[in-house]
């Protein structure tokens, strides 16, 4: 599956109303740590399709979201379960944890 871009306008029915657990990242242009997990996610996106949704959210383009979350440095993943937030991961992440960390959720 490919990643969900998500916007301000779509986050409550993208990522709250969602009826998988969501995976979120907060990302910019700029950031070369957001650009070094970029491919990581995109595997992910590929290897559990069926069971989750990864997404990302232009921090730049769409500042409301990150503001009412507390989103203070990128790249931050966010766990979403059934409108709820059930994780957060600050800074690269290796695929091998990203798989288990939403395994558990």
């Amino acid at each position: 599956m490919e990643i969900l871009k998500v916007t301000d306008g779509s986050f409550k029915k993208e990522v709250m109303e969602a009826k998988k657990p969501v995976l979120l990242d907060f990302w910019a242009e700029w950031c070369g740590p957001c650009r070094m997990i970029a491919p990581v996610l995109e595997e992910l996106a590929q290897e559990v399709g069926d069971e989750a949704v990864i997404a990302k959210m232009n921090i730049d383009e769409n500042p409301e979201t990150p503001s009412l979350l507390g989103i203070r440095s990128i790249p931050t993943l966010m766990a979403f379960k059934e409108g709820k937030m059930v994780g957060t991961k600050v800074g690269v992440q290796s695929k091998s944890a990203l798989l288990e960390w939403l395994k558990s959720i």
